[in-house]
């Protein structure tokens, strides 16, 4: 039996991990620009190791974890302008 995944439902986030409500959007944003980059070079690493298509795509997903890190870098530059 497999399951396949509706895109048309709602998305819960698991209760698991939690972000403590007191924490600043300015922390926030850091640490996400960290985990971005971070996934960034993994990707990055593991495409090197991928021939033909699958390197091809994975490539393509660094490229958008890359243009996501961007957008959180500009957020920053915002609101603590130079």
């Amino acid at each position: 039996m497999t399951h396949t995944p509706n895109p048309d439902a709602p998305c819960h986030t698991s209760p698991i991990f939690l972000i403590a409500p007191d924490i600043d959007n300015h922390t926030l944003l850091e640490y996400a620009c960290v985990s971005l980059a971070s996934a960034k070079v993994m990707a990055s690493d593991f495409a090197r190791d991928l021939n033909g298509p699958q390197g091809h795509a994975l490539l393509g997903i660094q490229q958008s974890i890359m243009l996501g890190e961007l957008a959180v870098n500009r957020v920053l530059d915002n609101l603590d302008p130079p």
